[in-house]
């Protein structure tokens, strides 16, 4: 039986839920470099730990999803929390590099739920405007996980040592365990038959034909992409070539989720003049900038803090700008596969930074690779929004004639 929840705790268990995946991957960033001492491997071994977290996140939401379908929102939820906090008590007492990877594709699979029921969620209850109202406040309070996590991950490398900043993640996870169980209801009706290998290959085969959602998909693929693909190239950049120390480099990434709260909020001051595809153009227009600046800067100026994360801030704030009314305008077509849905587009903004973070590595230089993948992938939602828009038009046009 599903039981609607008020906007207010669907708004903050979603934000806690949509924050468990980029915090498990960012508060160990500051570490990196350390990394590569303590276990005596090399800096490419060190940076893969991000890439199969990014595997296990993407691939593992293709199953989290239709699990949510299945057997509720909540049950999935809970039985993927766990499996997070089994890989961070793996990262913890890694004797070994491969242990390290073990740990952090166990991590990213159980972290997948997230964001992905933190959508679901959303959709089962509001759509329209309230949705984007929602998604809107979720992204206000999504900044501030993040924007912590770097900064208490180099705090507690200072202080205690690697091994204690995945103790802090086996807290966070026991946190959003116990408030799922204590304040989360089901938002859906659960339908077995989700759960059919049948049936889902049956409902990604909906999304996929769909040409409107692919579109809606590029859009967020290319601009939230982005900031999964970065964190493979800022703590490289920021500490080893400009010389940032750890606790200094996550301290500075405020500079990357401050822009992101402040979009967040003047998103909800300006959008109801601007309404939802004008805050989406304006957000584009930020995104646009911050590949130009990007590509120039790698070319003309000698890096620095200020030369790399710059970008990175006109970057966050157009994602702030333009997610909110995306996410809920591509969802909204399917009702009755939201959580399959919300999945599919995970994988993709995931599978986005993936492959800009493959990129990123496969160029080797981290400044250069910055110069090329940022734009890249700004250029691609900014396409991505234009054909959204076109198959749009064709498909209202086609409705409109049809029941003519």
């Amino acid at each position: 039986m599903s039981v609607r929840m008020s906007e207010r705790r669907t708004s903050m268990l979603g934000a806690l839920l949509a924050t468990l995946g980029p915090i498990s991957m960012s508060i160990y960033t500051p570490a990196m470099p350390e990394l590569v001492q303590a276990f005596g491997t090399t800096e490419s071994m060190i940076k893969l730990t991000l890439s199969v977290y990014f595997g296990g996140f993407s691939i593992a939401q293709l199953v989290a999803g239709p699990m949510s379908d299945a057997f509720g929102r909540r049950n999935a939820t809970l039985a993927f929390v766990c499996i997070n906090l089994l890989g961070s008590l793996v990262c913890a007492i890694a004797p070994s590099v491969e242990w390290l990877l073990a740990g952090r594709l166990i991590q990213g699979i159980g972290a997948s739920v997230g964001i992905t029921v933190a959508r679901a969620v959303v959709r089962d209850q509001f759509v329209g405007v309230e949705a984007s109202r929602i998604m809107n406040l979720i992204g206000i309070m999504l900044a501030i996980g993040p924007a912590i996590a770097p900064t208490l991950g180099g705090l507690a490398l200072a202080a205690f040592g690697w091994q204690a900043i995945f103790f802090l993640l086996i807290g966070f996870g026991l946190l959003v365990a116990g408030a799922v169980i204590a304040f989360m209801r089901e938002t859906s009706i659960p339908d077995r038959s989700r759960a059919r290998p049948s049936q889902l290959l049956a409902a990604y085969a909906e999304l996929i034909l769909d040409r409107r959602f692919l579109a809606g998909t590029m859009v967020l693929g290319g601009s939230i992409g982005t900031l999964y693909a970065q964190a493979t190239m800022l703590p490289f950049i920021l500490i080893e070539r400009v010389g940032m120390t750890p606790t200094a480099f996550g301290i500075g990434m405020l500079m990357q989720t401050i822009p992101f709260f402040l979009g967040s909020v003047c998103l909800r001051l300006v959008s109801p003049r601007l309404g939802g595809e004008g805050s989406v153009r304006a957000g584009l227009v930020s995104l646009g900038l911050a590949g130009v600046l990007a590509a120039l800067s790698v070319q003309l100026i000698e890096p620095s803090y200020l030369s790399i994360m710059v970008p990175v801030a006109f970057l966050s704030f157009g994602i702030a700008f333009l997610t909110p009314h995306m996410t809920t305008t591509v969802l909204r077509p399917f009702p009755h596969i939201a959580g399959s849905a919300s999945a599919m587009m995970g994988f993709i903004q995931m599978g986005s930074g993936f492959l800009g973070g493959f990129a990123a590595a496969m160029i080797g230089a981290p400044v250069l690779a910055f110069g090329i993948i940022i734009p890249v992938m700004t250029l691609t939602a900014i396409i991505g929004y234009y054909v959204f828009q076109h198959v749009t038009r064709r498909a209202v046009a086609a409705e409109a004639a049809a029941g003519e």
